[in-house]
């Protein structure tokens, strides 16, 4: 299983400059990937252009977004060209992850509606594949760049329906669980594989889950502090969410194996603080 690193592009009061430096470690440290969240109502960076800036200071680690909220992003072919050029830019680092998220105030702020999107990144993910297959739009022909990988930028899809799967089956090349147990992820993974047989698709779904951590002295004071406000809107919810990051090296090693016995085939674990010290403990954790 690879293991990823969260960018903490969502972290309140981390500086451009400390972005771009955790990047840089991140990659010398021998992560995976490094990956984005995201949500439009809060004081944090976007993650296409998080993932560009952290494109431009590293060459070998994957840049994943997990997940971008797509229906906020009206206008699909111009995503298309955003994701196409972050693929070449990157020099085919770029996974495109996409869900719909879970907080109505972030399609009230796009002037989005929350009705209907499911159907609505149907058509999204549609619309994409067209752009990137070449197809002609206008008198200039084709919307570019064209993606260095064949079918455009690897694309993974979040959700835990059995529309989700259907979605995943029909459109990705993977699926990624944005938050949960080892057993809850390998429930879901099942029912991916399911939609994926039934689909008749060859191979099989790569499956990616998150997983938040933050290590340390003030590991438990850390995690608390940013999750508590990020996940504020859930509610008692959100004090669970921040009870299951992980807080001490053996939490990080019983997560990399439970999550691998579960069938994980890439586990990125989300920082929640921006300090340098975060990338070298979680490295010294995992080896």
């Amino acid at each position: 299983m690879d293991i990823g690193i969260g960018l903490p592009n969502t972290v309140p009061g981390t500086d451009p400059q400390s972005l771009l430096d955790w990047a840089r470690r991140a990659e010398e440290a021998g992560f995976s990937t490094l990956g984005t969240i995201g949500r439009l109502v809060y004081g944090g960076y976007e993650e296409l252009i998080a993932l560009t800036a952290a494109a431009a200071v590293t060459s070998r680690i994957r840049l994943t977004t997990s997940v971008l909220l797509a229906p906020l992003y009206t206008n699909s072919a111009l995503l298309a060209k955003q994701a196409a050029s972050l693929e070449r830019i990157s020099g085919g680092r770029f996974v495109l992850g996409v869900g719909l998220g879970a907080r109505d105030d972030d399609y009230a702020a796009g002037g989005v509606s929350t009705q209907g999107r499911g159907r609505r990144l149907d058509e999204q993910l549609t619309e994409m594949k067209r752009v990137w297959a070449g197809e002609e739009y206008g008198f200039a022909g084709a919307i570019g760049p064209r993606p260095g990988r064949e079918g455009g930028p690897e694309l993974i899809l979040g959700g835990s329906t059995e529309a989700s799967f259907r979605r995943v089956a029909e459109f990705a090349d993977g699926w990624i669980m944005g938050g949960g147990s080892p057993d809850t992820f390998a429930e879901a993974a099942a029912g991916v594989d399911a939609a994926w047989q039934k689909a008749g698709r060859a191979g099989t779904p790569r499956k990616l889950s998150l997983a938040y951590f933050g290590l340390g002295p003030e590991a438990r004071t850390q995690a608390d502090a940013y999750l508590l406000d990020y996940y504020g809107f859930l509610g008692d919810f959100a004090r669970q969410i921040a009870d299951s990051a992980a807080v001490s090296a053996e939490m990080v090693t019983s997560y990399v194996d439970a999550f691998a016995a579960g069938g994980c085939d890439e586990l990125i674990f989300v920082p929640t603080g921006s300090g340098l010290d975060q990338i070298d403990l979680l490295a010294e954790a995992i080896t």
